[in-house]
């Protein structure tokens, strides 16, 4: 199969799993479960294409491992908290301006699949590679996959804790990561795209992963919405956190002014 028809299945495929998804947050009332299937989908995708391509072993069954893995461990931590909490603040205030129109939730949902078309193509790269990368551009592909799952796994297990402390309702998590980053989940899910980088021997395709990512979470669906919901829920205590940590990539702290 041509590197566009592999493509061309991962959309269909992410296609009909949106629909479906699109069909429970009728039921539901809850479009959380976009998240779920967007990071299901990806994961997903990173295993068709490693079946589909045409490249060398090693890195095919790399990507099929590591994309799997990361898919599976995001998908059902975003599961749990879809089913366990009241619709996500950022959904909540799209329907707020949306309302039943179930045209523009449908379009939306239809809209992540395309999206997870478009985060699988950084795979095509590592699946389709003529020649084996060589056994550094391996290990390093292991190490910062590695580094990234554990670190987004620590960031949203010390969130999630917070969160359940009924004490510490309307405050602002500073624990841990926290700490260091307002967004360490969402730095360490940024931090996981450099393994496709490293699979696929650095080709220039491969680097759509961390670029698309980055401006995706910097100024367009991850970090904007996720700050906006926090000022309205938190006020002057997220806008002292703003003042002193920094927004994405992990640092100390700045002094209080």
């Amino acid at each position: 199969m041509s590197i566009g028809g592999q493509l061309l299945l991962v959309w269909l495929f992410a296609a009909m799993a949106q629909t479906g998804a699109w069909l429970h947050q009728r039921h539901a009332r809850n479009a959380g479960i976009v998240d779920v299937i967007w990071a299901g989908g990806v994961g997903s995708a990173a295993m068709l294409l490693a079946v589909l391509g045409r490249g060398a072993l090693w890195p095919r069954l790399l990507l099929a491992l590591f994309g799997g893995l990361w898919g599976l461990r995001l998908a059902l931590h975003l599961w749990r908290r879809v089913s366990r909490e009241a619709e996500d603040g950022r959904y909540a205030s799209l329907r707020a301006l949306w309302g039943d129109d179930q045209r523009k939730w449908f379009a939306f949902f239809q809209f992540q699949a395309l999206l997870i078309a478009l985060f699988a193509v950084p795979f095509l790269s590592a699946a389709n590679a003529a020649r084996e990368p060589s056994a550094p551009w391996l290990v390093t592909a292991a190490a910062v996959w590695l580094l990234a799952v554990v670190g987004e796994t620590m960031a949203d297990r010390q969130l999630a804790r917070f969160r359940s402390n009924a004490s510490n309702k309307g405050r602002v998590c500073q624990v841990g990561l926290w700490r260091y980053s307002r967004h360490p989940n969402y730095f360490f899910e940024w931090l996981h795209w450099f393994t496709y980088v490293a699979l696929a021997g650095g080709a220039a395709l491969s680097w759509l992963g961390p670029i698309v990512m980055y401006v995706f979470l910097r100024w367009l669906s991850g970090i904007p919405f996720t700050e906006a919901q926090a000022l309205r829920t938190r006020g002057d205590a997220y806008r002292a956190y703003q003042r002193t940590t920094p927004i994405l990539i992990p640092w100390f702290p700045r002094n209080r002014r």
